[in-house]
Parts: structure tokens; C-alpha cells; sequence
């Protein structure tokens, strides 16, 4: 199987919404932009948030099998994939690619 690397590219916060809809949280994602990780068979990596990993998982595990090409033609790297987590005020962009 392939490693694949995950890299969080970018991260919002919507603050508008956040005030409107959002109870406070004391304590909210540790993520920052340019933090990485790399899925070694498709597994997920110690410290990945959890929930990232639910939105992410089906790419990874496809990536580390050689599969690629999602939705015909994506992706300018077709072995690669751009998910974003589920968090509706403050979502993380992470670029999924293979490495080896």
C-alpha cells in the first residue's frame, strides 16, 4: 500500500455564524495551517482529529490502495484530494496526496 500525506492547507472561522448559532466552547480544533500527517495502509494517524478523519477516510483508504482519478478528473494531481472537515464554523481544508 501507499503512504498518503495529509496537510491542512487552510482554515476558516466564520464568526458571523458562530454568534449566531454556536453555544461557547471553551476548548474548539488544534489544527493549524501547514500541520501534516501521513496515513501508513490507509490508517488513520495518531493525532488526526477524529472527526476530520471521518470525512476523509474513504479517500485516504482509496489512495493508499493506488486508486485516484475521483469524480473523473478533479483534481489536477489525480492521485490526490482536497476534503474539508465537518465543522460548519471553523472547517479545515486538508490536501490528501500519495507519496510513495
Amino acid at each position: 500500500m501507499k503512504k498518503v500525506k495529509i496537510t491542512a492547507i487552510r482554515k476558516a472561522e466564520y464568526k458571523d455564524l458562530m454568534t449566531k448559532y454556536e453555544n461557547p466552547i471553551e476548548h474548539t480544533c488544534d489544527v493549524c495551517e501547514g500541520d501534516s500527517w501521513i496515513s501508513i495502509d490507509g490508517q488513520c494517524p495518531d493525532n488526526l482529529c477524529s472527526e476530520a478523519w471521518k470525512t476523509m477516510k474513504e479517500f485516504v483508504e482509496a489512495l493508499a490502495k493506488g486508486e485516484g482519478n475521483f469524480y473523473d478528473g478533479w483534481m489536477k494531481n489525480p492521485y490526490s484530494a482536497m476534503i474539508s472537515c465537518n465543522d460548519g464554523f471553523r472547517p479545515v481544508s486538508f490536501y490528501i496526496e500519495t507519496i510513495e
